[in-house]
């Protein structure tokens, strides 16, 4: 498994040049390193930020699982949406609620076909509200299908 966290990750992550605003590094609770976030009050209504981690060695027609832990805090803080590569068609994962705002993990299957994915975007759309954040950490990649619970 490979740990493209923030804190201490070897992954390579690159804030996206086309965008309206960046992902920041905020400090965690527990004051152990930190996860990438946008406050809810960045940007106007409908902008975006793409945070993207580069992947490079993945082996053609083989899977691999990305696990990550997102929290979405405030009311209509927005979305966050992950694609896959560079298809900026449909995104392969997209959460806009929070019931409670605590952190949750969300996994996603990558199968390789003759052409590798060459990068996961992580992108926030601003929502209507002025308070709260979306938050991204504890992104892994690991090789094989996503485990079940």
């Amino acid at each position: 498994s490979v740990d493209c966290s923030f804190s201490r990750g070897v992954c390579e992550w690159k804030q996206d040049a086309d965008d309206d605003f960046d992902w920041n590094p905020a400090d965690r609770d527990r004051g152990d390193g930190y996860y990438m976030a946008v406050p809810a009050f960045v940007g106007h209504k409908k902008d975006m930020g793409r945070l993207k981690l580069l992947l490079t060695d993945l082996k053609p027609k083989s899977s691999y699982c990305l696990i990550f832990s997102y929290r979405l805090a405030g009311e209509r803080v927005g979305k966050l949406r992950v694609f896959l590569g560079n298809k900026k068609t449909a995104p392969v994962w997209e959460e806009s609620t929070s019931k409670d705002e605590q952190w949750r993990t969300a996994k996603i299957e990558i199968l390789q076909g003759a052409e590798t994915t060459n990068n996961v975007t992580f992108e926030s759309e601003r929502g209507k509200g002025k308070t709260g954040e979306i938050g991204v950490d504890n992104v892994i990649l690991i090789s094989g299908l996503c485990p079940e619970d």
